[in-house]
């Protein structure tokens, strides 16, 4: 299957604001995101790249070496699933908490040997550098968006050489912002809290793997990956905006797909361009077509068609 890569090229009302786009399946991404964007005058157009089924020697990834030079020079993007979204109804109302994880390192900095036959050793890395970025970033998030928490996740207790150096920096960051109030949860007690009462979190700091769980336990707390977005954040302001569900080969082109989670990480991708009415608009009328139970993929208990949902979307705009 192939898929496509598109970038915005800079409008001429926001010159200075350029976007990118990688999506695989057209119906969640191109369709749904494009037909709302221009229904509600979103000052972005798009430069588009395909991104095929086989690895690029030079990223050693399924993303090509132009659509990687793309995110670097327009510095921001939004892509598709590259690899299924899961039900709708929630446990729990007002659930508001963000989860930032460390990407670049961790236990899958992959670098993995046999020691002897039989015997395997996987090496975790965890430096200084990457903690204090995403703790930087944590708790000026925090700061940005009137946040009144930090969480840092951690196993110290067992792994106190790593983890005990991504606690000793987020620490260190904690303490230039006097504000904000930080503590550590331990990460097999910080999700049965997740489980019990979400409410008692705000944003969660965490290395690399521990993110990849919470995130996913988070976005069953609110309905399942087909409606959590997300944003990877890099040095300069680069921002790639992407589902955090894989890819639906099974549905591909049936005009079946649940398109919310693209759609919101769009709305994160505006937010970041501080296209903030924009974002906002758009949010509106995804969640009142999804609170009016009209028109729901089936993933969200409706018989809607992508189409349909995204049409009663843009009624709303």
């Amino acid at each position: 299957m192939a898929s496509a890569l598109r970038s915005p090229i800079p409008s001429n009302r926001f010159p200075s604001h350029k976007s990118f786009r990688l999506f695989q399946i057209r119906e969640i991404a191109f369709n749904s995101d494009d037909f709302i964007f221009e229904a509600a005058e979103v000052p972005i157009e798009w430069e588009e790249h395909y991104v095929g089924t086989e690895i690029d020697p030079r990223t050693q990834s399924f993303l090509t070496w132009e659509s990687l030079e793309s995110v670097r020079r327009n510095g921001v993007g939004l892509k598709g699933p590259m690899a299924t979204p899961i039900g709708y109804k929630t446990r729990y109302d007002n659930v508001n908490l963000i989860t930032i994880r460390e990407n670049t390192e961790g236990e899958y900095s992959g670098l993995e040997h046999q020691v002897v036959r039989g015997v395997v050793e996987s090496l975790k890395i965890i430096t200084r550098q990457a903690s204090l970025r995403v703790a930087e970033y944590a708790f000026h998030y925090a700061k940005a968006h009137g946040r009144e928490r930090v969480s840092a996740i951690h196993k110290a207790n067992i792994m106190q050489k790593t983890d005990g150096l991504f606690l000793k920096c987020c620490r260190e960051v904690a303490e230039k912002y006097p504000e904000i109030t930080y503590e550590e949860v331990v990460i097999d007690n910080c999700c049965m809290m997740l489980v019990k009462n979400p409410a008692l979190f705000d944003v969660l700091v965490m290395p690399n793997l521990y993110g990849d769980i919470i995130s996913d336990l988070c976005a069953g707390l609110v309905g399942g990956l087909g409606l959590t977005p997300s944003c990877n954040i890099g040095e300069g302001g680069i921002a790639l905006a992407e589902a955090v569900h894989g890819s639906a080969p099974d549905i591909a082109g049936k005009n079946l797909a649940n398109p919310t989670a693209l759609l919101l990480s769009g709305v994160t991708m505006l937010r970041h361009l501080n296209l903030n009415d924009k974002a906002e608009q758009i949010q509106n009328a995804i969640l009142q077509t999804i609170a009016e139970g009209k028109h729901r993929t089936a993933d969200l208990g409706g018989k809607s068609k992508t189409s349909d949902f995204t049409k009663a979307i843009m009624d709303h705009l």
